[in-house]
């Protein structure tokens, strides 16, 4: 049976208000009389003015604040919010912050309106993976570009006791708003902002990487933002380079780099994700990092089942045009290699302080967690989570 685009449907809620100076609309876009609790990380939101510029817009409201939402933010830390909504009425969030906050923040949500034990909504062995039929509505002012969670309904919290990185998903998690405000990324230091790129490029990789279905918009849309990032990712990460287009167009294709419109129809793979978030779990290595440490290795482990896109790949997006099929898929991994290095990644494990001897603790965790038979194939099992680990050790089949 020939591979065809699959049955779907896309609805993405989220009113994206983009550009400069768009936080001082923030009175028209929460609704009157709310109850507003402001969520974020650590100091940088004050340190940069963002937080008071969000108060001042915000003066004739009822507002509280929570920080300390983590890079990785763990279900312990979030609990403590869910404490506080309940505690003191808040009937509305406003996270000020990157992806790792608007993810708190939409799991905050979601407790916050269920009434048992918070895990239940995890599956993977943390809970019961119950379905969410309410949240709190929330907003969210986005400060670093990377993961698209201002614009998607997947949220991933990290779980101390358990060892665990767990993501869930439902629509009743998608922001109210989403303001994209380009400046707000001048103040990131290069190593966020090459976070950013890599973590964006990832998410479009996994779902363009897998096989051919014939889903031409789905794959050009794909390629265009590839391109995006191989273009301008060299000079997003210079900090010192306020261009706003430069930073505009960062920003806007972090947001559409997985927030749906490139799943839809398509298989999607996922595996590297599901690899690297157990090397974050193991040494707290930033999580796009774990990403640009391991794809390379899938890519070559698994080049037979990706063995069309990888030429597609090579073709469309780096212009490789000379060679056999086998060349052009060695040439899209080393210039996918080539990329990362550019923009100052990992491209392996020992980059990320993984060895040898940590490949047997990545491995059951993620048999623990599930993620077995995993990737487009479902094909992906332990013992292919093992070679991968250990050719991303060193990637000696590079050139």
């Amino acid at each position: 049976m020939q591979n065809e685009i699959s049955n779907f449907k896309l609805h993405n809620p989220v009113n994206i208000v983009f550009g400069k100076d768009r936080i001082k609309e923030l009175p028209r876009l929460i609704p009157a009389g709310s109850k507003v609790l402001i969520t974020y990380g650590g100091g940088s939101v004050k340190r940069f003015g963002t937080l008071d510029r969000v108060k001042e817009a915000l003066h004739s409201f009822d507002i509280g604040e929570f920080s300390g939402i983590e890079a990785n933010p763990t279900f312990e830390t979030c609990s403590q919010a869910v404490d506080l909504i309940k505690e003191e009425g808040y009937d509305f969030i406003l996270a000020v912050g990157g992806g790792s906050v608007i993810d708190g923040t939409k799991f905050i949500a979601a407790a916050a309106a269920y009434d048992g034990n918070p895990k239940d909504i995890f599956a993977a062995g943390i809970g019961q993976g119950v379905r969410i039929k309410s949240a709190l509505p929330f907003g969210t002012i986005l400060t670093l570009p990377a993961t698209s969670s201002e614009m998607n309904a997947t949220s991933v919290i990290t779980f101390k006791e358990e060892q665990a990185k767990i993501s869930f998903s439902s629509r009743h998690v998608y922001p109210q708003f989403s303001i994209l405000e380009p400046e707000l990324t001048y103040t990131l230091p290069a190593k966020q902002l090459a976070n950013g790129v890599s973590d964006a490029f990832t998410h479009v990789i996994e779902n363009y990487l897998t096989y051919p279905v014939g889903g031409m918009v789905q794959d050009q849309f794909a390629e265009g933002l590839l391109k995006t990032f191989i273009e301008i990712g060299p000079d997003v990460i210079d900090e010192n380079n306020h261009d706003y287009n430069l930073r505009a167009n960062f920003m806007w294709a972090v947001s559409i780099s997985l927030n749906g419109w490139l799943s839809v129809g398509v298989p999607g793979d996922w595996s590297t994700h599901a690899l690297g978030h157990e090397i974050t779990v193991l040494n707290g290595t930033d999580h796009a990092r774990t990403l640009t440490a391991i794809l390379p290795a899938t890519m070559h482990v698994r080049r037979k089942e990706k063995h069309d896109k990888l030429v597609q790949y090579a073709e469309r997006v780096y212009g490789v045009i000379e060679g056999t099929e086998e060349e052009k898929v060695d040439a899209a991994i080393q210039k996918t290699v080539e990329f990362f290095k550019k923009i100052n990644m990992p491209t392996n494990l020992t980059e990320v302080n993984v060895d040898e001897s940590d490949i047997d603790f990545l491995v059951n965790q993620l048999v623990k967690h599930d993620k077995i038979n995993i990737s487009e194939h479902g094909n992906q099992t332990a013992e292919v989570h093992r070679e991968i680990y250990e050719v991303a050790l060193t990637n000696n089949f590079l050139k």
